[in-house]
C-alpha cells in the first residue's frame, strides 16, 4: 500500500512552492493537501480555539482552512485522514526558516504540530529570492522517501532549507543565528489613532561553522533535527542550587 502523505503550508492555496512539493511528494504514494485559504506566514505555534473553522474542499485530496498551519495538519491528520498518515510535510516555503526563524514559522510549526500527534514530518523552506522550485522539490523527494524509511526518532522533526540556484548535497547541521531588525513603525490613521507595522528591515544572519545559515551561504540544502523537549538540560542543575 502506498504511504498516505500530508502537504500543509504557510504562504496558502497560492504559495509558489505548493504545487512543486505536492507533485513530488505523489511520486512516493498519496497525497492530500490542507493548507490556510490565505497566507499565514509568521503564525507560529497557533491554534485556533475562540471561533468556528472552516474547512472547504477545492477538489479531490485537496482542501483549504481559514486556520493556521497548525490547525491545518490537525485537522488533515484527525478529520480528514483520520490519523492514517505516513508522513507530513510543510512547503515548500517562499523564505528561509534559519535559525531563530523557526520560532516565529507557520511552516515549521505545522510540522511541529505532526510530530505533537505522533506523525513524522519535514519542514521545506527555500531562498525567498528564488522562483524556481525544481531542485527544492527534487530533494524534498529524496529527503521524505529517507525519512519513510528509516524513520524519527519521538519529538524529533527535520527543519530542511534550500539556497537558490544549483542546490549542492544537504549538509546535517545545527541551527544558526538571525538578527531581526527592533524597528516598530508607528503611524496614524486619518481619525487621529495609531496603528503600527512590526516587520523592519531585512533580517541578517551570523556566518558560525556548523550552522544552517553558513551552510545555505555556501550553496548546500541545510537539514536540522529539531525536537519537540525545549528543556536547557545544563541549567537545570544550576537552576537547583537557587534557593527558590
Amino acid at each position: 500500500m502506498k504511504p498516505r502523505i500530508l502537504v500543509c503550508n504557510d504562504d496558502g492555496i497560492h504559495g509558489p512552492g505548493l504545487a512543486p512539493l505536492a507533485s513530488a511528494m505523489r511520486r512516493l504514494g498519496r497525497v492530500t493537501v490542507v493548507v490556510p485559504d490565505q497566507e499565514r506566514s509568521a503564525d507560529s505555534h497557533s491554534l485556533t480555539l475562540h471561533k468556528p473553522i472552516r474547512l472547504r474542499r477545492v477538489k479531490p485530496d485537496f482542501y483549504t482552512l481559514n486556520g493556521s498551519p497548525a490547525d491545518c495538519a490537525r485537522l488533515g491528520i484527525l478529520e480528514i485522514l483520520k490519523e492514517r498518515v505516513d508522513l507530513v510535510v510543510s512547503g515548500i516555503n517562499r523564505g528561509y526558516n534559519l535559525g531563530e526563524d523557526v520560532v516565529y514559522s507557520g511552516t515549521v510549526a505545522a510540522a511541529r504540530e505532526a510530530v505533537l500527534i505522533d506523525i513524522p514530518a519535514v519542514a521545506f523552506s527555500q531562498d525567498p529570492e528564488s522562483k524556481a522550485y525544481a531542485a527544492s522539490s527534487s530533494w524534498a523527494l529524496k529527503i521524505a522517501r529517507q525519512v519513510l524509511s528509516n524513520g524519527l526518532p519521538a519529538g524529533v522533526l527535520l527543519n530542511v532549507n534550500f539556497p537558490s540556484g544549483a542546490v549542492k548535497k544537504p549538509l546535517v547541521v545545527r541551527l544558526g543565528q538571525r538578527i531581526y531588525s527592533k524597528d516598530v513603525t508607528k503611524r496614524s490613521d486619518p481619525r487621529g489613532g495609531h496603528y503600527y507595522w512590526l516587520a523592519g528591515t531585512k533580517v541578517t544572519s551570523v556566518r558560525s561553522k556548523g550552522t544552517d545559515v553558513t551552510t545555505i551561504t555556501d550553496g548546500h540544502a541545510s537539514v536540522t533535527p529539531l525536537h519537540i523537549d525545549s528543556t536547557d538540560f545544563a541549567m537545570l542543575d544550576t537552576l537547583r542550587t537557587w534557593e527558590f
